[in-house]
């Protein structure tokens, strides 16, 4: 599917990933820093008074990266808000597009079985007019999606330093380059609820709208836009 998608002109692919809540303080990250003096920090971030939570879309192929973070929770409202955001950024670049391919694992917030997240993207979907077609990495294998290279490389570049702001937090992960190219840096900052489902009759009209794959039906699903379905 990744193959097929980067050889078509007419379809973008893109990664996206969440990772763990980044403690905002003057703590040890393990990491290194040049400089003549080793950098003073805390060994334990037992009650920190900030949080980010992190998350980011990839564009393997260009290496294009759009960073976004938010106070509160990891959740698929998050992840959809976060691709509006980079939607809004690059479509001007994107002329002629007509399907989106995301490559994703199977987190809880983004799962095939979310029905919030699997919502948001139907509306995604209508109002872009575009193709959404989902391609879930299996269970342990999240290690082939390209964007976990990209975390890698990020938190290697950070881990040095004293990431105790969250502006530098952001500013730290602005600086860093992947294949030659600055990343884009976004904060939400909006209050994420938990838990946020759809179920009964709602529930039944999603699933009219998803095309699961017959052989992988929680793996790569297929939303298209409300005027093809009409």
């Amino acid at each position: 599917m990744n193959a097929l998608a980067d050889a078509d002109s007419e379809t973008m692919r893109i990664c996206i990933d969440t990772k763990a809540t980044v403690n905002v303080g003057e703590y040890s990250r393990g990491g290194r820093s040049r400089g003549v003096d080793a950098v003073k920090a805390l060994d334990h971030d037992m009650c920190p008074k900030e949080k980010l939570v992190p998350g980011g879309i990839l564009e393997p192929v260009t290496g294009r990266s759009f960073l976004f973070f938010d106070t509160s929770y990891k959740t698929s409202d998050f992840i959809v808000d976060s691709l509006l955001l980079w939607w809004g950024e690059r479509k001007q670049q994107f002329c002629g597009l007509k399907q989106l391919v995301i490559n994703i694992d199977n987190g809880p917030e983004c799962s095939g079985c979310r029905t919030q997240f699997l919502f948001r993207l139907t509306e995604f979907a209508d109002m872009t007019g575009l193709c959404v077609r989902l391609v879930y990495y299996p269970p342990y294998h999240s290690k082939y999606n390209s964007i976990e290279r990209y975390w890698a490389g990020l938190e290697k570049s950070w881990n040095g330093s004293l990431l105790d702001t969250v502006e530098i937090v952001l500013k730290r992960a602005g600086n860093f380059f992947w294949k030659g190219i600055r990343a884009v840096t976004r904060l939400l900052d909006a209050p994420y609820e938990k838990g946020v489902k759809i179920s009964g009759n709602e529930k039944t009209d999603l699933e009219r709208r998803l095309q699961r794959s017959p052989v992988l039906n929680w793996w790569n699903i297929t939303i298209y836009h409300k005027t093809v379905n009409l």
